[in-house]
């Protein structure tokens, strides 16, 4: 019985392993000697545990030798929504909503325990999102932006609210990437995003947990109000077409 419980134990410490590396399929973990080192464990503990996630169709073995993940979990929570958002973009507002909920949160308790490699990892996050505007691909900065907060929600040491913000990420570039587009490419919109990332940024490293939450908390509003703003515009473009083609229309008849 206890050798069964330390292979669960090791096998949860894989599946956060995958998560915190953000390891995808066909990635391969390190090698059996490297990993029981990495862990701290036996070879024969670690075989089980792999076992186990095998098992659970989190892993494979492929000829030659080699574990390799062969599912994730945000994979498995995203999939089978994409096409109810694609379907019914209101639904990516539901997104934001627990995005509300959820993140305040995580920046609160991340602004408590970041250690100093957290804290570091954050400020590169955010270099990287800066410098990445005006690229040629505007999705480029939200995939850094995604990966900005994500290095906030990591800080916060919750390993269940990781594996839930990195789906809701997930379906949210998936679902609404022509918005995302926009929200990094209108200086209207860039300008205080930006000043938003700084201040989240800086309530976190400062360890101010309750100024963290707040900033996580009014960004997201701006974002919500943003991507609505957005839609409107489109709406009224889309009707200045059609009227334009009925015009059209009725000058040819």
């Amino acid at each position: 019985m206890k050798k069964v419980r330390i292979a669960e134990q090791i096998a949860q410490q894989l599946e956060e392993m995958i998560i915190r590396d953000n390891l995808q399929p066909d990635d391969r973990l390190p090698a059996e000697r490297k990993l029981s080192e990495q862990l701290g464990v036996s070879r024969p503990s670690l075989r089980e545990a792999i076992q186990m996630l095998t098992s659970k169709g989190l892993l494979y073995s492929r000829q030659g030798g080699g574990t390799f993940v062969k599912n994730t979990v945000t994979k498995d929570m995203s999939d089978p929504m994409l096409s109810l958002f694609r379907e019914n973009p209101e639904y990516r507002f539901d997104v934001l909503e627990i995005r509300h909920a959820l993140e305040g949160n995580a920046a609160f308790y991340a602004a408590l325990r970041a250690t100093d490699e957290d804290k570091q990892n954050i400020r590169e996050k955010f270099e990287t999102m800066i410098k990445l505007h005006g690229s040629d691909d505007p999705m480029d900065e939200a995939r850094a932006d995604a990966a900005f907060h994500l290095s906030i929600v990591e800080a916060s040491h919750n390993m269940v609210l990781l594996h839930v913000m990195r789906g809701l990420f997930d379906l949210l570039q998936n679902s609404i990437s022509h918005n995302l587009d926009k929200l990094y490419t209108l200086p209207r919109v860039f300008e205080p995003l930006s000043t938003q990332h700084r201040e989240l940024m800086e309530a976190v490293v400062n360890s101010e947990p309750e100024a963290a939450r707040k900033a996580a908390q009014q960004h997201l509003v701006f974002v919500e109000d943003s991507i609505k703003d957005i839609d409107a515009e489109e709406a009224r473009k889309q009707r200045s077409l059609h009227r334009i083609t009925l015009l059209g229309d009725y000058a040819r008849s």
